[in-house]
């Protein structure tokens, strides 16, 4: 060999090499999901950016005796008028969640036999055939500590959640999607999931970090912090320790992000009502916040450094105000790429504005990463 037909040789591979790195990483990216919940009027479906969604995630569906069920014709058109989204956006996967905070009442008798778990999962299946859906998201709130009022939980809940999960693996092999919903303090973690037989089993965790609870008395810590901070250990950063503690796959940790706020009412101007006692009023979506808690109303956005969140205040209605903005739905985008995370996921879409809102900041930190 020359050494001429030697230094092109060695180029070319260099630049083979180069071309290598660059085409995989557009699928790295690909490869990061921006999920969205959807509850709501079918009215407003067509409103939203769907081709800047990995996947919509319809809420929610009942447990109807052992089966899958929807609550009424309205949820039926709303759950197809999803689906005739992939028509115009065909990245888009679209699931169905059963549950939801107050929709799992009869999850833990129900899910407690072999043969209602078979029932179900087979039901899933003819549900998921019959609206083309693309996978299932089970939200069951909560296995063993149980949650909304007197739902029933049990000790034995751990496994047969576990079980569940392996039924539905087995009734929706790939590339139907199988997830689940979950908390991210440590009762729930250590208490609720077996984590070493259920992750094989599913595509991915949707991590709840929001609504979390906060460490000193009162009611007006922030509800979705990304980090912790000596006023309040529960974060996203928490959470995704947690989970990497029991060995949980990073690529399948998708965190959250709240499209909502909590709002409480007399709270002093200490902290500029930080960490203070209140009492809990409601909690309005983004875009109804965006209206309501404005500078002409009274308020001003604070934003806590160490947290890294934002909060509102006003001193004349002595009311605080916990949420996401757009710069804190960048910086858990940020987070989330920078730990190769899964993706984000928020409650709800609907709750956002209809254009240029916090699923833009989300999208645009993705594709603009580097």
């Amino acid at each position: 060999m020359t050494y001429n037909k030697f230094i092109f040789l060695s180029i070319l591979a260099v630049l083979n090499l180069f071309h290598l790195v660059v085409a995989q990483k557009p699928a790295e990216n690909n490869s990061f999901k921006i999920i969205g919940y959807y509850q709501g009027k079918s009215g407003d479906v067509n409103n939203y950016e769907y081709q800047k969604l990995t996947h919509i995630i319809f809420c929610f569906a009942d447990l109807k005796g052992n089966k899958i069920s929807l609550k009424d014709t309205a949820d039926e058109r709303t759950l197809r008028l999803l689906v005739a989204q992939k028509r115009k956006y065909p990245q888009l996967k679209v699931l169905v969640s059963l549950g939801g905070w107050n929709g799992c009442a009869t999850c833990s008798p129900i899910f407690a036999s072999d043969s209602n778990r078979i029932i179900f999962a087979q039901s899933v299946k003819e549900f998921m055939l019959q609206f083309g859906l693309d996978g299932f998201d089970l939200d069951w709130e909560s296995p063993v500590i149980g949650g909304y009022k007197d739902h029933p939980a049990s000790p034995e809940d751990k496994d047969n959640f576990t079980s569940l999960i392996k039924e539905l693996r087995h009734a929706l092999p790939s590339p139907n999607i199988v997830c689940f919903d979950a908390n991210s303090f440590p009762e729930y973690v250590f208490s609720s999931v077996d984590w070493t037989n259920v992750m094989p089993n599913v595509d991915f965790v949707n991590l709840m970090t929001y609504g979390l609870p906060n460490d000193k008395p009162g009611h007006s810590g922030h509800h979705t912090a990304l980090y912790s901070s000596p006023f309040q250990k529960e974060s996203v950063q928490s959470g995704v320790k947690l989970l990497d503690s029991l060995k949980v796959p990073p690529d399948k940790i998708i965190i959250g992000a709240a499209f909502y706020s909590f709002v409480v009412v007399h709270v002093d101007s200490v902290n500029f009502g930080l960490g203070r006692t209140g009492k809990t009023k409601n909690s309005p979506d983004y875009r109804t916040t965006q209206k309501m808690f404005t500078a002409e109303n009274g308020y001003k956005t604070y934003w806590d450094t160490i947290s890294m969140a934002p909060y509102l205040y006003s001193f004349k209605e002595r009311t605080f105000v916990t949420l996401d903005n757009k710069e804190s739905c960048r910086l858990k985008t940020k987070f989330a790429l920078d730990h190769q995370l899964g993706g984000i996921m928020f409650w709800r879409l609907n709750g956002d504005t209809e254009k240029n809102g916090l699923l833009n900041a989300i999208y645009e930190t993705h594709e603009n990463y580097r």
